[in-house]
Protein backbone atom coordinates (compact mmCIF):
# COMPACT_ATOMS: atom_id res chain seq x y z
CA UNK A 1 0.00 0.00 0.00
CA UNK A 2 1.40 3.64 -1.13
CA UNK A 3 1.73 6.59 1.04
CA UNK A 4 -0.05 8.01 -1.90
CA UNK A 5 -2.90 5.44 -1.24
CA UNK A 6 -3.14 5.82 2.14
CA UNK A 7 -4.09 9.36 1.94
CA UNK A 8 -6.31 8.53 -0.22
CA UNK A 9 -7.93 6.22 2.51
CA UNK A 10 -7.82 9.16 4.39
CA UNK A 11 -9.56 11.24 2.58
CA UNK A 12 -12.39 9.55 2.33
CA UNK A 13 -12.67 7.98 5.83
CA UNK A 14 -15.34 8.00 7.30
CA UNK A 15 -14.85 6.97 10.84
CA UNK A 16 -17.10 3.78 12.50
CA UNK A 17 -15.58 3.05 16.40
CA UNK A 18 -15.57 5.30 19.01
CA UNK A 19 -11.71 5.33 19.24
CA UNK A 20 -11.73 6.11 15.34
CA UNK A 21 -13.79 9.60 16.21
CA UNK A 22 -12.15 10.47 18.92
CA UNK A 23 -9.05 10.45 16.36
CA UNK A 24 -10.70 12.34 13.76
CA UNK A 25 -12.18 15.12 15.96
CA UNK A 26 -7.99 15.39 17.33
CA UNK A 27 -9.34 14.48 20.87
CA UNK A 28 -6.41 11.32 21.11
CA UNK A 29 -2.94 12.95 18.93
CA UNK A 30 -0.48 9.66 20.17
CA UNK A 31 -0.53 6.65 20.18
CA UNK A 32 0.86 6.75 23.44
CA UNK A 33 -2.33 8.73 24.35
CA UNK A 34 -4.10 6.31 22.93
CA UNK A 35 -2.72 3.21 24.64
CA UNK A 36 -2.85 4.67 28.18
CA UNK A 37 -6.33 5.11 28.07
CA UNK A 38 -6.71 1.49 27.06
CA UNK A 39 -8.07 1.46 23.47
CA UNK A 40 -6.90 -0.25 21.08
CA UNK A 41 -7.14 0.00 16.97
CA UNK A 42 -10.07 -1.06 15.21
CA UNK A 43 -9.37 0.69 11.96
CA UNK A 44 -6.60 0.56 10.07
CA UNK A 45 -6.92 5.25 9.49
CA UNK A 46 -6.34 5.29 13.06
CA UNK A 47 -2.74 4.34 12.56
CA UNK A 48 -2.25 6.57 9.45
CA UNK A 49 -3.06 9.53 11.22
CA UNK A 50 -1.00 9.44 14.32
CA UNK A 51 1.67 7.52 12.39
CA UNK A 52 1.87 9.24 9.51
CA UNK A 53 5.48 7.61 8.51
CA UNK A 54 4.38 4.28 8.52
CA UNK A 55 6.80 2.11 6.07
CA UNK A 56 5.79 -0.96 5.08
CA UNK A 57 7.98 -4.30 4.37
CA UNK A 58 6.67 -7.30 2.67
CA UNK A 59 8.19 -10.57 4.97
CA UNK A 60 7.09 -13.21 3.12
CA UNK A 61 4.25 -14.96 0.64
CA UNK A 62 3.16 -18.30 0.98
CA UNK A 63 0.28 -20.06 -1.60
CA UNK A 64 -2.30 -21.71 0.60
CA UNK A 65 -4.18 -24.95 -1.18
CA UNK A 66 -7.30 -26.06 0.81
CA UNK A 67 -9.07 -29.11 -1.03
CA UNK A 68 -13.11 -28.66 -1.64
CA UNK A 69 -15.97 -30.95 -3.41
CA UNK A 70 -14.76 -28.87 -6.18
CA UNK A 71 -11.55 -29.12 -6.19
CA UNK A 72 -8.43 -27.43 -5.13
CA UNK A 73 -8.93 -23.88 -3.93
CA UNK A 74 -5.54 -21.59 -3.68
CA UNK A 75 -5.27 -18.71 -1.99
CA UNK A 76 -2.21 -16.48 -1.31
CA UNK A 77 -1.22 -15.63 2.54
CA UNK A 78 0.68 -12.18 2.78
CA UNK A 79 2.86 -11.38 6.00
CA UNK A 80 3.44 -7.49 6.05
CA UNK A 81 5.57 -5.41 8.76
CA UNK A 82 4.91 -1.85 9.43
CA UNK A 83 6.71 0.96 11.36
CA UNK A 84 8.45 4.12 11.48
CA UNK A 85 12.00 3.58 12.54
CA UNK A 86 11.30 5.12 15.44
CA UNK A 87 9.97 3.02 18.32
CA UNK A 88 6.56 1.91 16.40
CA UNK A 89 5.65 -1.27 14.92
CA UNK A 90 3.30 -3.06 13.80
CA UNK A 91 3.20 -6.93 12.13
CA UNK A 92 -0.29 -8.39 10.14
CA UNK A 93 -1.54 -11.62 8.04
CA UNK A 94 -3.68 -11.01 5.25
CA UNK A 95 -5.53 -14.29 2.70
CA UNK A 96 -6.61 -13.59 -0.81
CA UNK A 97 -7.02 -15.03 -4.38
CA UNK A 98 -5.40 -12.52 -5.49
CA UNK A 99 -0.98 -10.98 -4.08
CA UNK A 100 -2.12 -7.79 -4.22
CA UNK A 101 -4.91 -8.15 -2.12
CA UNK A 102 -3.52 -10.32 0.06
CA UNK A 103 -0.47 -7.92 0.61
CA UNK A 104 -3.00 -4.57 0.88
CA UNK A 105 -5.21 -7.09 3.71
CA UNK A 106 -2.04 -7.82 5.47
CA UNK A 107 -0.83 -4.23 5.59
CA UNK A 108 -4.21 -2.87 6.91
CA UNK A 109 -4.11 -5.96 9.98
CA UNK A 110 -0.45 -4.71 10.67
CA UNK A 111 -1.72 -1.30 11.23
CA UNK A 112 -4.68 -2.64 13.33
CA UNK A 113 -1.82 -4.38 15.31
CA UNK A 114 0.57 -1.84 16.28
CA UNK A 115 3.28 -1.53 19.59
CA UNK A 116 5.58 1.12 20.86
CA UNK A 117 8.89 -0.50 21.28
CA UNK A 118 10.70 1.17 24.03
CA UNK A 119 14.43 1.69 23.24
CA UNK A 120 17.95 2.57 25.37
CA UNK A 121 21.27 1.70 25.96
CA UNK A 122 21.11 -1.70 28.14
CA UNK A 123 24.24 -3.35 26.91
CA UNK A 124 26.91 -3.01 29.47
CA UNK A 125 29.38 -2.36 27.01
CA UNK A 126 28.41 0.83 25.76
CA UNK A 127 25.95 3.09 29.09
CA UNK A 128 26.07 5.88 26.43
CA UNK A 129 22.68 6.68 27.02
CA UNK A 130 21.19 7.04 23.66
CA UNK A 131 17.99 4.91 22.24
CA UNK A 132 19.95 2.99 19.84
CA UNK A 133 19.32 -0.29 21.48
CA UNK A 134 17.02 -2.27 24.04
CA UNK A 135 17.36 -0.94 27.65
CA UNK A 136 16.73 -4.68 28.71
CA UNK A 137 16.84 -8.66 27.50
CA UNK A 138 13.67 -9.93 26.25
CA UNK A 139 11.99 -12.89 25.21
CA UNK A 140 9.38 -13.71 22.90
CA UNK A 141 7.91 -17.31 21.80
CA UNK A 142 5.37 -17.97 18.78
CA UNK A 143 4.47 -21.68 18.29
CA UNK A 144 7.85 -23.69 18.64
CA UNK A 145 9.87 -20.42 18.02
CA UNK A 146 11.85 -18.65 20.48
CA UNK A 147 13.53 -15.57 20.25
CA UNK A 148 15.61 -13.90 22.54
CA UNK A 149 16.62 -9.92 22.12
CA UNK A 150 19.43 -8.75 23.93
CA UNK A 151 21.38 -5.05 24.19
CA UNK A 152 24.12 -4.57 22.64
CA UNK A 153 26.68 -1.55 22.03
CA UNK A 154 26.90 1.24 19.76
CA UNK A 155 28.52 -0.14 16.39
CA UNK A 156 27.22 -3.45 16.74
CA UNK A 157 24.93 -3.44 13.77
CA UNK A 158 21.90 -5.99 13.97
CA UNK A 159 22.97 -9.76 14.83
CA UNK A 160 19.61 -11.53 13.38
CA UNK A 161 18.69 -13.41 10.05
CA UNK A 162 17.08 -10.88 7.03
CA UNK A 163 13.56 -10.96 8.41
CA UNK A 164 15.09 -10.21 11.94
CA UNK A 165 17.17 -7.25 10.75
CA UNK A 166 13.86 -5.55 8.70
CA UNK A 167 12.07 -6.21 11.72
CA UNK A 168 13.98 -4.69 14.06
CA UNK A 169 14.71 -1.51 11.95
CA UNK A 170 11.12 -0.81 11.14
CA UNK A 171 11.21 -0.46 15.25
CA UNK A 172 13.85 1.49 15.37
CA UNK A 173 16.41 -0.43 16.77
CA UNK A 174 19.94 -0.18 15.56
CA UNK A 175 22.20 -2.86 17.47
CA UNK A 176 21.29 -5.97 18.94
CA UNK A 177 22.15 -9.52 19.51
CA UNK A 178 19.61 -12.48 18.91
CA UNK A 179 19.21 -15.46 20.19
CA UNK A 180 16.81 -18.38 18.21
CA UNK A 181 15.42 -21.45 19.27
CA UNK A 182 12.94 -23.76 17.30
CA UNK A 183 12.18 -23.89 13.47
CA UNK A 184 12.82 -20.59 12.81
CA UNK A 185 12.66 -21.10 9.03
CA UNK A 186 8.82 -20.69 9.69
CA UNK A 187 8.38 -17.12 8.78
CA UNK A 188 5.09 -16.64 10.57
CA UNK A 189 6.11 -17.87 13.98
CA UNK A 190 9.60 -16.51 13.69
CA UNK A 191 8.30 -13.05 13.25
CA UNK A 192 4.97 -12.67 15.54
CA UNK A 193 8.30 -14.77 18.03
CA UNK A 194 10.45 -11.43 17.63
CA UNK A 195 7.20 -9.14 17.71
CA UNK A 196 6.09 -10.63 20.65
CA UNK A 197 9.13 -10.02 22.58
CA UNK A 198 9.55 -6.11 21.39
CA UNK A 199 5.77 -5.58 22.99
CA UNK A 200 7.36 -7.04 26.09
CA UNK A 201 9.78 -3.62 25.78
CA UNK A 202 6.99 -1.59 26.82
CA UNK A 203 4.54 -3.96 28.86
CA UNK A 204 7.16 -4.31 31.82
CA UNK A 205 8.20 -1.81 33.91
CA UNK A 206 11.61 -0.38 34.24
CA UNK A 207 13.43 -0.23 37.49
CA UNK A 208 13.88 3.43 38.35
CA UNK A 209 17.45 3.00 39.22
CA UNK A 210 17.73 1.44 35.75
CA UNK A 211 16.59 5.10 34.20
Amino acid sequence: MSARAARERLESWTPRTRVGKLVFEGRITSLEELFAEGYKIREPEIADVLVPELREEVLSINIVQRQTDAGEKTRFRALVAVGNEDGVLGLGLGKARHIRVAIDKAAMDARMNLIIVRRGCGSWECGCGRPHSLPFRVEGKCGAVRVVLLPGPRGLGLVAGELGKVILRLAGIKDCWTRTYGPTYTATSYAFAMFNALKKTYEMVVPEDWA
